[in-house]
């Protein structure tokens, strides 16, 4: 059993770096709700954020009070829509963390929450736009594949949109795919590196298991890529109408959102995570954006990892992924185009 001092000991080797000179002012939107709190505690313990600016509707300013008390050196303030709160909470910052939105419930995919979500994204990035331009902005809220192109569609209404900053977040697949697989394999998820690209949603999300460097039989494929692609169906279903992956996903976005500061602010070099950007790894087959390893750098994204060699079973799953990728896609733009018309 590890003692308090023991936990909180690990926790800070692993979201902290070194102390920096450098540091960031963070943002994180939807900052009281499910994953929003969770991902706030994980991110006050970096050293590489100076001022962690927390935004929600409501809660917010309770929120912000409660992780204050938190002995690292980051700032922490509480920001509701109320006395331009949303400006002040942007105004300044270098990453802006999206997990606002509403969650899944039992029977309900992602894109079933498109409708709310989408408004809710398009509103909080035309206020990105506005305020923090040259912000990166990671974007938790669902549906992924489609949440990004409105924010790309806002920005570049504003002439604003520089595709090297911004991300889906899409690290919680390779988290649990490597999860998946130290349990079947039965070793240490250290050594459960596995490869997720595509999309963020059902069959858009392709595992290269054939790239992991472990052999599987025919049937551990199959089950492995099934509850890759569907396991958050899982944590709907079991908790049961009170929500969805929200724990996993906090972990999942600060441990993207650490790699990023790491890269920007900590000027460390080598850092690859996956992440759903702009791309043209399958443009000519009209996929904008496609998720694959990317390595980041000082200005967002450096270098788009190509997918590698793959084999037959992997390239029905990306056959299968594209069309609807292409759909998810042209749904976000549409969304905004309209708004627009």
């Amino acid at each position: 059993m590890f003692t308090t001092r023991q936990i909180t000991s690990i926790a800070k080797r692993a979201f902290s770096t070194s102390a920096s000179s450098n540091a960031a002012k963070v943002a994180v939107l939807g900052a009281s709700g499910g994953i929003g709190q969770p991902l706030s505690l994980l991110l006050k313990q970096s050293s590489l954020i100076s001022h962690l600016s927390l935004y929600d509707i409501v809660n917010t300013p309770g929120v912000a009070a409660d992780l204050s008390h938190i002995n690292t050196n980051s700032k922490v303030t509480g920001h509701v829509p109320q006395n331009d709160g949303l400006k002040e909470a942007l105004t300044g910052c270098d990453i802006v963390v999206i997990p606002a939105g509403v969650p899944r419930k039992p029977g309900m995919t992602r894109d079933d929450l498109f409708n709310t979500n989408a408004s809710i994204v398009r509103d909080l990035a035309e206020a990105c736009a506005q305020h923090c331009p040259k912000a990166h902005i990671l974007v938790i809220a669902n549906p992924v594949n489609s949440t990004v192109p409105i924010v790309a569609e806002v920005f570049q209404k504003h002439s604003v949109f520089d595709p090297k900053k911004l991300f889906g977040v899409t690290t919680l697949d390779v988290v649990r795919a490597s999860r998946f697989v130290s349990e079947v394999k039965k070793i240490s998820t250290n050594d459960a590196k596995i490869t997720v690209i595509g999309g963020h949603s059902g069959v858009t999300i392709v595992p290269l298991l054939s790239q992991s460097g472990h052999s599987f039989t025919e049937e551990e494929v199959k089950s492995l890529t099934h509850r890759i692609q569907f396991g958050g169906d899982e944590v709907v279903k079991a908790k049961n109408g009170a929500g969805s992956a929200t724990l996993s996903m906090a972990f999942a976005g600060a441990r993207f959102t650490n790699s990023l500061l790491e890269a920007t602010v900590g000027g460390k070099k080598g850092i690859i995570e996956p992440t759903f950007v702009k791309s043209d790894i399958f443009a000519k087959e009209g996929v904008e954006y496609f998720a694959t390893n990317v390595e980041l750098g000082p200005n967002g994204v450096e270098k788009i990892h190509p997918v590698g060699n793959i084999n037959k079973y992997e390239q029905g799953l990306i056959d299968a992924a594209i069309p609807e990728l292409k759909g998810n896609i042209v749904k976000g733009k549409s969304f905004v185009s309209e708004v627009k018309a």
